[in-house]
C-alpha cells in the first residue's frame, strides 16, 4: 500500500525523538505533523485530519491519557485511530491505553527505531 498522501499527527515532546521519528516517516513517504504540546492537540487534530495519531503519554502541562480522553469526546479527533508511544511500559499503563481504544501500545523502550516504523506501516497495510 501507498503510504503517500497517508497524514501521522506524532504527538511527542522530545525534539530528538520527534524529528529521529519524523524524519524516518517522511521517508516512508507519510506526511508528518508534529505536535509537542498536549493543548494544541484536540485543535491541530481537528484542523489537519490525519490517520492516524502517535501519542506520547509524557507531555508537559498534561498526560497522554488526558489528551487521549479529550480526544475521545471530540466528535471529529474521536474518529482518528491512535497509537500511544511510550515509556510507560507498567501493565496498568498497557492496560488503560487500549481501555481507552488504542490500536497499538509501543514502549520506546523495548523497540528499535526500525521497528516502531514498522509497526506503523503496517497499521496501514504495508509491511517492510
Amino acid at each position: 500500500m501507498n503510504n503517500m498522501n497517508k497524514k501521522i499527527l506524532l504527538v511527542e515532546d522530545d525534539l530528538f525523538l520527534s524529528s529521529l521519528l519524523g524524519n524516518r516517516l517522511k521517508k516512508e513517504g507519510f506526511e508528518v505533523i508534529p505536535v509537542k504540546v498536549a493543548g494544541d492537540v484536540i485543535k491541530t487534530a481537528r484542523d489537519s485530519r490525519p490517520d492516524l495519531i502517535l501519542l506520547d503519554l509524557i507531555l508537559p502541562g498534561k498526560s497522554g491519557f488526558e489528551v487521549f480522553e479529550e480526544l475521545k469526546l471530540d466528535v471529529e479527533a474521536a474518529k482518528i485511530p491512535v497509537i500511544i508511544i511510550s515509556n510507560l511500559g507498567q501493565e496498568g499503563d498497557v492496560q488503560r491505553g487500549k481501555e481507552l481504544g488504542a490500536v497499538d501500545y509501543i514502549v520506546k523502550a523495548k523497540i528499535t527505531m526500525d521497528e516502531m516504523v514498522a509497526k506503523i506501516k503496517s497499521f496501514f497495510g504495508g509491511g517492510n
